[in-house]
Formats: C-alpha cells, sequence, structure tokens
C-alpha cells in the first residue's frame, strides 16, 4: 500500500498508481464507470459502440496512425465493455508511457465519430453479433442472462442489437460520449515503473478541466428483479448440449464476497472441484464444466455450466443438483476449504507480480469500494472464512424457488420442471 497513491481532481477524475520496484513495464489503464447497464432500451451498446469508434480516429490522428502507433508501443492496447464498465489498457516498456498515454488519452478525449467511419464499425459490429451466434456457450449464456433478468439492462446485449447499432449516427454518439465518457466518471490507473506526479500532471493536460457530463449517480440503473426460468433452447445442429444452472447470488462488495468465492471454488473452480471430479473424471460426461460467481454492484449469480452430449444432460444436472443440495445439507470439509484458500492465496500473490493486473485491481478497488483494499486485508478475510460461513450462505442462495436453467443443443426429449432442480 505504501505504493499506491490517489489523486482526485475537482471535476472527479480519479488517478491511481502503484509502483513497482526492479521492472520495466508500465501498465496504463482508462477506466469509464458507465457500461451496458446504465444506456436507454433505445441505445443498447452504445458503449461498446464508442469503445470501437474511438479507435477510428481523432482530428490528429487516422485509424491507420492509432493502428501504427499502437504495433509500435507493443501492440498490447485492450478495450472491453460491460455491463457496468468500459475500458481500455495498454502495457508498454516504461520509457514510452508518456507516448501511451498521448495516445490512448487523444482517443477518448478527441475521437472524430464521422458518419461514413461509423457505419463501417456499425457493419463490424453486426459481424461481432453472428459470431457470437455461431458460439453456443455465448449465444446461451445472451438468452439466459434475458430471461434472469427480465426487463433490466442487466438481460441485455452488451453489444446491443442490430437495430439499436444501426442507428448510431455521428450525433447520437457524440452526445452520448460527451455526456458519459467524461472526466467525472474516468478512473485513470497506472502500475509498474510509473511516477505518480507524471501520471497527474498529464492526466490534467487533457481532463484538468470543469465536466459538464453526467456523473455517476445520475447514471446508476435500478435494481434488478431476478426470475427462475426453465429454457430449452433446440438447435438440432449441435453436436454438443450447453447447459447453465444459476441462482441469484450476492453483490461485489457485500462482505459475503470472500466465502462465496471459496464455495464456487470448491463446487466448480479447478480440477479438485467436486463437479469437475464426479463429472468429468469419474464419469466422463463432460469436457468442460465449472463454477463462477459475477458480481455487479447491488446484485449477482452463481452458475454453473457444462457441455455435454444432449443424451446426458439430464444425468449432468441431476449430479450437480445433487451437490448444491449436499452442501446446503452438510456442508463442506476442513480439507476443501483450505484447499481452495490456498488455491486463492496462491492466485492473488502472483497476480501482484503483473503490472496489467495491480493496474486493474486499482480500478476496480476504486469503482466497487472507493478504497484500495490492501493485500494483507484481503488475505486475512479469505483465512478467516470457516466452513460454518461457507454452508450458511449455500442455506441463504442455493433454494429450489430460485434455480434458473438454461440449455441449448439437440434436445427435443430433454424433460426439466421445477421438481428436478428441488435442492
Amino acid at each position: 500500500m505504501k505504493d499506491i497513491q490517489t489523486t482526485r481532481l475537482e471535476n472527479g477524475l480519479t488517478i491511481l498508481t502503484d509502483r513497482m520496484s526492479g521492472v520495466r513495464s508500465a501498465t496504463l489503464g482508462f477506466f469509464f464507470r458507465a457500461g451496458s447497464r446504465h444506456e436507454p432500451d433505445e441505445l443498447n451498446g452504445i458503449s461498446h459502440f464508442i469503445e470501437h469508434t474511438v479507435f477510428k480516429g481523432t482530428p490528429k490522428r487516422t485509424s491507420l496512425d492509432i493502428a501504427i502507433e499502437q504495433d509500435r508501443l507493443g501492440g498490447n492496447l485492450d478495450a472491453f465493455t460491460t455491463h457496468e464498465e468500459t475500458g481500455f489498457a495498454i502495457k508498454v516498456i516504461d520509457d514510452q508511457l508518456p507516448a501511451a498515454f498521448d495516445l490512448i488519452a487523444d482517443m477518448l478525449a478527441n475521437p472524430r465519430f464521422d458518419d461514413a467511419d461509423l457505419e463501417s464499425e456499425q457493419r463490424v459490429i453486426v459481424e461481432e453479433m453472428k459470431m457470437l451466434e455461431d458460439s453456443p456457450e455465448e449465444f446461451l449464456g445472451e438468452i439466459f442472462s434475458r430471461e434472469f433478468f427480465p426487463g433490466h439492462p442487466l438481460g441485455l446485449s452488451i453489444a446491443g442489437t442490430p437495430k439499436t447499432v444501426k442507428a448510431f449516427d455521428s450525433k447520437t454518439t457524440r452526445k452520448y460520449h460527451e455526456q458519459v465518457f467524461n472526466a467525472s466518471n474516468l478512473v485513470i490507473a497506472a502500475a509498474g515503473n510509473v511516477d505518480h506526479a507524471e501520471v497527474v500532471e498529464m492526466a490534467s493536460g487533457i481532463w484538468g478541466s470543469g465536466s459538464n457530463g453526467t456523473a455517476l449517480g445520475e447514471l446508476a440503473a435500478a435494481s434488478p428483479r431476478y426470475a427462475a426460468p426453465i429454457i430449452i433452447e433446440q438447435n438440432e445442429n449441435l453436436e454438443q448440449a450447453h447447459l447453465i444452472i444459476a441462482v441469484p447470488f450476492i453483490a461485489a462488495a457485500d462482505v459475503k464476497r470472500y466465502p462465496a468465492d471459496l464455495l464456487a471454488n470448491i463446487i466448480g473452480g479447478g480440477t479438485s472441484s467436486r463437479l469437475w471430479q464426479k463429472i468429468r473424471e469419474e464419469r466422463g460426461l463432460a469436457y468442460s464444466v465449472g463454477a463462477s460467481t459475477i458480481m455487479y454492484q447491488d446484485c449477482g449469480l452463481f452458475s454453473v455450466f457444462a457441455g455435454t452430449s444432449p443424451d446426458q444432460v439430464s444425468e449432468v444436472v441431476d449430479i450437480t443438483i445433487a451437490e448444491l443440495k449436499e452442501v446446503v445439507q452438510n456442508g463442506v470439509t476442513q480439507n476443501e476449504l483450505e484447499l481452495v484458500k490456498q488455491q486463492t492465496r496462491a492466485s492473488i500473490l502472483l497476480g501482484l507480480e503483473d503490472s496489467a493486473g495491480r493496474a486493474a485491481t486499482l480500478a476496480q478497488s476504486e469503482m466497487l469500494h472507493g478504497r484500495q483494499i490492501p493485500v494483507e486485508e484481503t488475505l486475512a478475510n479469505v483465512d478467516a472464512v470457516t466452513v460454518d460461513d461457507v454452508q450458511s450462505l449455500a442455506n441463504e442462495y442455493f433454494k429450489t424457488e430460485t434455480v434458473a436453467f438454461a440449455a441449448l443443443g439437440d434436445l427435443k426429449e430433454l424433460k426439466i420442471g421445477r421438481s428436478r432442480l428441488a435442492i
């Protein structure tokens, strides 16, 4: 923590740095507290669209200039959009940090948004949507989210729809960019061989003046209501069937997030997990199977996913439900808990060696918790989790009436009712 510094400008811009001694790398990230859940329905997908189109050029750089400069810097410029944020990050040699900052800041502060460029990128994004539809696991995830979060932006595609995307002209895109992608919603995080004062000076030169944009509080979307759908989507052209079993879960800042992650790891987080061993190793029913958590600012979900032959879906469902029921009724063992604690500890400590991971952690801590959480605090909270904590969490959230199920494949014979999902 002694190497982490924070500066907050009056316009809302937050600048964070984490200096790492003995490295020559520097990771620079620009994270906006705005994602697809903050968009009105008619603008569904515009954050993702802006993420794409800032690469199309600025008054002083063409799209080719940006591409060449990106490659010259190492070619590691990554951009992404989630339901709750939009981010841009690059990892470079430390002496290239000013050049990297100038490039990304120019893209984000001064995008050209030319109509011809926007129309071209609309076609690219529609092709991206088609690609997702050709990926059964991802396509099932979209179907599932729509039904699990009915009538809420969390249930909508981050990319939008062909109809909404084709409506994003220069005027619409520029207006949303000015309102949302501004200093009041921006966190700049840098880690590695970086100097805090230098980063603050560079940021102030671009975003130091006041902001007329929409602050995070005004963007905040209403919390969703959960549904418990049972969805069987037919696609007889698939060799495998893909399935999701999920329940509502805790939010990202909840104090129970530590036992929540450990519970997910015990059930399906690695090769020694219960589902991996029982579904893959013992019975050979699936190549891919696991469990995970998704935690948003105000809600979350726990899910199990698997891909298997259509005639084996029922068996995979039965094994999964049996394991959830087992945790509710009998909890987990001390040995299981200690194993995933060690796994988590290793993941956290090894992640400290990577400037990209540390920059991302800076931003996530700021956006979710409003403070930097020391590694020692995180490790202590993980270590403090008991088997009773884990079972209590399972009892609270693993309930028959809230279990959701979705499957995609050649499943004409599959029958799944609420009784089969009983925990």
